[in-house]
């Protein structure tokens, strides 16, 4: 089986979306992509600390501004408690991957 080499994979209703987070950070942004244990993804920071799931909620807001749609369309699927976190972005798959690759070309990680 070959591994894939982007941070998504396509999902009903959307993709879902693998995140590496550094919590506590002077800035806020998405910084290009990393290869974890679980696959590639995302690597971001957020100013929010890792406690009541304000780094959760502020990786959430992050993507979906990024991504350029509302914060609602973007949720944690499983990695509260990790730096690793898989997300769920609800939308058009096909929108959904131009956008990423758009971004990323962006950031100088495409």
């Amino acid at each position: 089986m070959t591994k894939s080499v982007d941070p998504w994979r396509l999902v009903q209703s959307g993709i879902s979306l693998r995140v590496r987070v550094t919590p506590k950070s002077s800035v806020e942004s998405v910084f290009g992509l990393c290869e974890t244990a679980e696959g590639p993804a995302l690597q971001i920071k957020v100013r929010a600390v890792p406690e009541g799931g304000a780094a959760n909620a502020a990786v959430e807001k992050l993507i979906a501004a990024w991504l350029k749609m509302p914060k609602s369309s973007v949720s944690l699927r499983s990695g509260a408690k990790t730096r690793v976190k898989l997300l769920h972005v609800h939308g058009d798959s096909s929108t959904l991957v131009r956008r990423l690759r758009a971004e990323l070309c962006k950031a100088g990680a495409g």
